[in-house]
């Protein structure tokens, strides 16, 4: 799968990622632009899905 276009969208989508998991906190939900990698590592260990289900869950909510 590609990379993750989060760049101006990210608030909007955080919002509704936190309302589906309330027990991310913001430093989970952090997000460089160009550091896609890193924001899908933290929330792999958090909620155990794979890189492309989170991915796909990601660009559903946007």
């Amino acid at each position: 799968m590609d990379k993750l276009e989060l760049k101006g969208k990210w608030n909007e989508i955080k919002g509704k990622v936190k309302e589906s998991h309330a027990d991310l906190t913001d430093d989970d939900l952090e997000y460089e632009e160009g550091q896609d990698d890193k924001l899908l590592g933290r929330l792999q260990q958090k909620l155990g899905k794979t890189k492309d289900e989170l991915i796909e869950w990601l660009r559903s909510l946007g």
